[in-house]
């Protein structure tokens, strides 16, 4: 079986097997949207430190306002620390339905400082920042902008978002959960978007399945302005060949300290059923950043097949692959506003 190093997330956890972390509280105040088993999706209002519901654009400014740079610099890479999927036969997965793909969007309007991306840095990809209410640590990941109605939303790792959960105790959504679009050693470009609601799938939330571990964050407006328009958004891609030409981003600690963006392109081969996998060697920070179909250099966009899961010893890290259940999940998300 290959396994990487535990999650530091799960300091008061116990540890059950392979992608299985329980932990000691319930979660409060969950919505779901019900499909009878792991697919299943489920939605939270974020918090601050403190419990309140970040609510309101006051509540956003201040979970920004909390992540001072100090903070932000001392923040623990979170991810990649997870039980690695077991080994198996290398079996294709069987697509859900149709291959199907949603469109990518451009920025609207060019920022100051927020020119037009290179192939190792671009605008519609960045850093998230948490603290985990389990441990009272602070974490950062990585994740990217995708388009959707509501122009606000942010697909990252399940694991960026909620702590997992097992033998019914759900895990606990993270705190003072912001996303900073191309984040650089310390800079803000684009400012820092704050979590207004959670989705991930039930079967990460209650049952720490590595297969469902991908989560969509919807924003506040920063400023007034969405997120989407302020940087771009990739596309959505689902039930595509797990052989996949793909470039993928993110913000692994073991390369450059997870101070600016980093990315690896290769083609994706079947890692069983539920996963793909490339050779990539990202470490901790670059979970939850995008794996991308059709990446367009000149515009910094792409069409996101996958999300940075986890990294074994031999350096193959893994996305889920993306079935129509993360279709459902980009539908049920994607006009929250």
């Amino acid at each position: 079986m290959r396994r990487a190093l535990l999650s530091s997330f799960a300091v008061t956890t116990l540890v059950l097997g392979p992608g299985q972390l329980a932990v000691a509280e319930p979660v409060g105040g969950i919505s779901p949207v019900m499909a009878g088993d792991g697919s299943s999706t489920v939605g939270a209002t974020p918090e601050l430190s403190n419990g309140e519901d970040v609510d309101s654009r006051a509540e956003a400014l201040e979970a920004g306002k909390y992540w001072t740079a100090e903070r932000m610099a001392r923040a623990i890479p979170a991810d990649n620390h997870l039980p690695a999927p077991p080994t198996g036969p290398a079996r294709a997965a069987v697509p859900t339905g149709r291959p199907g793909s949603t469109p990518a969007a451009s920025p609207t309007a060019i920022r100051p400082g927020g020119r037009a991306a290179r192939v190792a840095d671009t605008a519609s990809v960045g850093k998230v920042f948490f603290k985990n209410p389990v441990n009272g640590k602070n974490y950062v990941c990585s994740a990217a902008a995708v388009n959707s109605p509501s122009k606000q939303m942010v697909v990252t790792a399940g694991h960026c978002v909620n702590t997992g959960g097992s033998k019914g105790t759900a895990g606990r959504w993270m705190r003072n959960w912001t996303y900073v679009p191309r984040y650089r050693d310390g800079s803000r470009p684009f400012g820092t978007f704050a979590a207004k609601h959670f989705r991930s799938f039930s079967g990460w939330t209650d049952h720490s399945d590595l297969a469902r571990d991908v989560a969509m964050v919807t924003t506040w407006p920063l400023n007034n302005k969405k997120l989407v328009n302020v940087t771009g958004g990739h596309g959505l891609s689902w039930n595509f060949s797990q052989k996949q030409e793909t470039t993928v981003f993110g913000y692994p600690g073991n390369h450059g300290k997870g101070k600016s963006q980093r990315v690896c392109r290769g083609k994706t081969r079947a890692a069983g059923a539920s996963y793909s996998e490339l050779r990539c060697d990202f470490g901790s920070g670059a979970s939850g950043g995008p794996w991308l179909r059709e990446y367009d250099e000149a515009k910094g966009l792409g069409r996101q097949n996958g999300v940075m899961s986890t990294r074994n010893r031999g350096g193959w890290n893994r996305t889920p692959y993306f079935d129509t259940a993360v279709k459902r999940l980009f539908d049920a998300q994607g006009r929250a506003t």
